[in-house]
C-alpha cells in the first residue's frame, strides 16, 4: 500500500436534529482497496457524500495527499481524482459506450463538439487498461449490467481517477461477474488507485478487500486489516449483535403441503416435478437464464405454466392468474420489491394490509382500528424498525422494507410462500431476520420456497435445493450434502 490519499478526522454531520455521523475517521491508502461495510442506516452514504463534496460535514477536517481541504465540493472532488460510482452508474443509455466514456472528459475540456474518433480511442484504451472488452459503438441501452458497470469505471479511468469509490457494486451481479470486477479492480489497485468499496455482503469482502472499515448508527465501530477479522467479529461489529448461523434441519414429516409434476411454460422452462413436506424449505437456484425466476412466476400466475399438475395439499389445482394464486393462498413475494412488492408512496399500514383488504371491511366500511392495530402487531412480530404504521413505506431501510412485503402476504395466512431473492440488497441483520422468519414459517406448516442466487444463503436456509440448467430441472439435492464451491460447481459444469 502507498502513501496516505484521503484522511477524514473527527466528521460529524447532522441533517436538523439527526446525527448521521459521530466523530468519524477514515484513512485510505494510494493503491489499496478498503471497504466500507456498515447496516442500512449506519451512515456510509452520508460519508461518501462527504468524500465526494455533496455533504459538508457539521464538524471535522478532510485532508487529500496531505492538504487539508477547508470546503470540499463536489468539483474540487473530482479536480483531486476522487469519482464515485453509485448504484445507477449514472450511463446514458441512449449514447454509445465510447460517448459515455468521453463525454466527461469532453465536458471538462471544454469542448464545443465532439471529436468521434478521439472518443473511440479513449474507450478502447479505458477499456485496455481494465481488461474489458465491448464493442465503442454499441448503444449503453444493449448492456448487460455487468458492462454497465464496466462503462462507468472506464470513464472514471480517463479523468485520471486517483480515489474510486463503488457504492454497493456487487448488488445486481452474478458470482462470475463478480469475479470478472474484482480483477479489474485488482488491477486498479496495482496501477496505485486507491479504491473504496461499499459493502455488506461478508464473503464479498474477505475475497477483495486489504482493509475493511465498519460504521454503526452513525460511528466508526473498528478499522482494520481484513485478516484481523473473521465472521463471527465482522457480524458482530457490524450489527451489534451475535448471529449464529447453522445449516436449516426440518423436524420429520411426511405430510405433503405442495406438489408439482412435470410443470413447464414454453421458452421459459420444462420437466419441473418436486414434493413440499411441512416443514420443508425449497431453494430453487440456476445461472442467469437458467429458468429458476419463472417457475416463480409461473406458481404464482404471472406467467401461468402451460403444461404439468400442480396440487396443493392432495388436490389438483389451477393457476392461470394472480387472482387464482391468491384464492389458493399462495403467496409471492417479488425479485423486485420497489416496483412490484410494495406502493412506496403508502403508508406501512396501506401495504401490510394490501393483499387482505377484504377481511377488514365490517358492514361495507373499512375497519381502520383493526388494520392499525394488525399492522403494529406485524412490526412487532418481524422486527420491523419502524416507529409506527403511520410512515410512508418508502422511508424504510431496504432490509425493513422487504419484512413489510412478507408481512403483506403472511397477513393473508398462506398455504405456501414463494420468495425471489428475499435478501438481495439488505444487510447483516436484515438477512438474518428474514432467514429466521422463513424457517418460522416452516415450522407452523407453511410450505416456503427460496428462489436465489446467493449459495450460502440456500446452504443455510434449505433442507433441499433443487438446480435449473438450461431451463430445465438438472438435480435435486439435499443442502447438507454440497458446500458452496461444491454447489457452484454443479451449476457450472
Amino acid at each position: 500500500m502507498g502513501d496516505i490519499f484521503l484522511e477524514l478526522k473527527d466528521i460529524h454531520k447532522s441533517f436538523g436534529g439527526v446525527q448521521a455521523l459521530r466523530g468519524v475517521d477514515l484513512t485510505i491508502r494510494s493503491g489499496e482497496i478498503h471497504c466500507l461495510a456498515g447496516e442500512n442506516g449506519s451512515g456510509k452514504s452520508t460519508l461518501i457524500k462527504v468524500i465526494s463534496g455533496a455533504h459538508h460535514p457539521t464538524k471535522g477536517e478532510i485532508f487529500i495527499e496531505g492538504s487539508r481541504i477547508p470546503r470540499l465540493n463536489p468539483i474540487d472532488a473530482i479536480a483531486h481524482g476522487i469519482q464515485v460510482i453509485y448504484q445507477d452508474f449514472a450511463v446514458f443509455p441512449n449514447l454509445t459506450v465510447a460517448e459515455n466514456i468521453a463525454l466527461n472528459r469532453a465536458v471538462t475540456t471544454g469542448a464545443k463538439w465532439m471529436n468521434w474518433e478521439n472518443a473511440r480511442k479513449l474507450a478502447l484504451d479505458a477499456m485496455e487498461q481494465i481488461g474489458a472488452k465491448m464493442d465503442p459503438d454499441l448503444l449503453v441501452e444493449n448492456l448487460s449490467v455487468a458492462n454497465r458497470q464496466m462503462v462507468a469505471i472506464c470513464r472514471t479511468i480517463i479523468n485520471e481517477a486517483k480515489l474510486l469509490i463503488l457504492d454497493e457494486p456487487t448488488a445486481s451481479l452474478t458470482a462470475n461477474e463478480v469475479d470478472k470486477l474484482n480483477a479489474i479492480l485488482r488491477r486498479l489497485k496495482n496501477k496505485g488507485i486507491a479504491v473504496m468499496i461499499v459493502n455488506h455482503k461478508v464473503d464479498e469482502i474477505f475475497e477483495i478487500a486489504e482493509r475493511l472499515t465498519i460504521l454503526r448508527n452513525g460511528e466508526k465501530i473498528s478499522t482494520g486489516l481484513v485478516g484481523e477479522y473473521d465472521r463471527k467479529r465482522f457480524v458482530r461489529d457490524l450489527t451489534g449483535r451475535e448471529l449464529l448461523s447453522s445449516g436449516y434441519v426440518p423436524l420429520p414429516s411426511d405430510e405433503e403441503i405442495f406438489r408439482v409434476e412435470h410443470l413447464g411454460r414454453k421458452g421459459a422452462f420444462e420437466d419441473v416435478s418436486f414434493t413440499l413436506r411441512k416443514g420443508d424449505v425449497l431453494g430453487i437456484t440456476g445461472l442467469l437464464d437458467s429458468g429458476r425466476g419463472q417457475i416463480g412466476d409461473a406458481l404464482f400466475g404471472i406467467a401461468p405454466a402451460d403444461s404439468g399438475k400442480i396440487y396443493l395439499h392432495g388436490e389438483e389445482i389451477s393457476i392461470r392468474s394472480t387472482e387464482d394464486a391468491v384464492k389458493q393462498k399462495i403467496a409471492y413475494v417479488p425479485e423486485d420489491r420497489l416496483t412490484q412488492g410494495l406502493f412506496l408512496d403508502r403508508s406501512i399500514q396501506d401495504n401490510t394490509i394490501a393483499a387482505s383488504i377484504k377481511k377488514y371491511f365490517r358492514s361495507g366500511r373499512l375497519d381502520e382500528s383493526a388494520m392499525y392495530q394488525e399492522t403494529a402487531e406485524w412490526i412487532d412480530r418481524i422486527g420491523c424498525v419502524a416507529p409506527s404504521p403511520e410512515p410512508a413505506v418508502r422511508t424504510l431501510s431496504g432490509g425493513n422494507a422487504q419484512k413489510i412485503v412478507i408481512a403483506k402476504w403472511l397477513n393473508m395466512n398462506p398455504a405456501l410462500i414463494i420468495l425471489n431473492g428475499p435478501t438481495n440488497g439488505v444487510d447483516v441483520g436484515a438477512k438474518f431476520d428474514i432467514h429466521k422468519i422463513l424457517h418460522n414459517l416452516a415450522a407452523q406448516g407453511i410450505g416456503v420456497i427460496l428462489i436465489s442466487d446467493d449459495l450460502s444463503e440456500l446452504i443455510q436456509n434449505c433442507n433441499s435445493i433443487l438446480i435449473m440448467k438450461d431451463r430445465r430441472m438438472s438435480s435435486l439435492i439435499q443442502a447438507a450434502e454440497v458446500n458452496e464451491t461444491r454447489l457452484a460447481g454443479m451449476l457450472s459444469e
